[in-house]
């Protein structure tokens, strides 16, 4: 609607709907056309953009553009209260889980909302599933099964909780992105031997591994470190750099500068 009135807010605002955009908006409602007196209406980082904004706020908005921009603004309205009124009944109902929510929200990648997913999903009790890997093949997030003739053949994952799949692979997208993580860098490790989604949902499957584990025996999350590989596999990564170097003419002695970490 303000494209289609020549006003380029949204290039220079973040969220068109925050403080400033909104204060705008509702100028611009009431009839105001003066791209410097809306602009004067920023706040915070925004007011640093005022050069930027008089320009993007030149446009021609006609009355039947305000009263269109009036009822959109009105049904945002309703929808945040319907939202916050379903959040409000969400966390009344999960209020008897709550320890169970806090210690998944212990795991990177996991937010409250992805927690009560998972309780409201998954339950609290999960003596149903043998094992973290019958909870895996639920969800959808174990690996299919494709075999003829005594062949395996390439498949997918399983079909599963599409609502419990979804909020894991949200929660593994979060968690890839965080640094000094044990589960950042595995995705970073994976991700360099296969494309990206599938490394996601392979990050997916193993949060729901420690979600399992986690829930299970009713303890925190411990963070490994992003270093957790390299130290268990510290040999094997030692012999390989060496051989590396041998290969290319180099003769290698390794000697410990100090003593060595204990491994995870």
């Amino acid at each position: 609607m303000l494209e289609g009135a020549n006003i380029k807010l949204a290039s220079v605002a973040t969220d068109v709907l925050g403080v400033s955009g909104r204060a705008m908006l509702k100028r611009l409602i009431a009839g105001e056309t003066d791209p410097e007196a809306l602009a004067d209406l920023a706040v915070g980082r925004l007011k640093a953009k005022r050069d930027h904004l008089i320009p993007a706020l030149q446009g021609h908005v006609g009355a039947h553009q305000r009263f269109l921009l009036q009822q959109l603004l009105t049904h945002v309205d309703q929808l945040t209260q319907l939202i916050e009124a379903l959040d409000t009944e969400i966390a009344h109902r999960v209020d008897p889980y709550e320890a169970t929510i806090t210690l998944l929200c212990t795991i990177p990648g996991i937010s409250r909302r992805t927690a009560e997913v998972i309780v409201a999903e998954f339950g609290t009790d999960l003596t149903r599933f043998p094992d973290a890997d019958h909870a895996a093949a639920w969800a959808g997030l174990a690996p299919g099964q494709n075999e003829s003739a005594g062949k395996r053949k390439k498949a997918g994952t399983r079909r599963g909780n599409r609502a419990l799949r979804q909020a894991l692979t949200l929660a593994a997208w979060a968690a890839s992105h965080t640094k000094a993580t044990f589960l950042g860098a595995l995705y970073r490790r994976w991700v360099r031997r296969m494309p990206a989604q599938k490394a996601i949902t392979a990050l997916a499957h193993r949060l729901l591994i420690i979600v399992y584990q986690v829930m299970v025996t009713g303890l925190p999350y411990q963070e490994l470190g992003p270093a957790y590989h390299d130290d268990r596999d510290r040999t094997h990564i030692v012999h390989q750099s060496v051989r590396r170097l041998e290969r290319l003419g180099y003769r290698v002695t390794v000697d410990p500068t100090g003593p060595l970490p204990a491994t995870g």
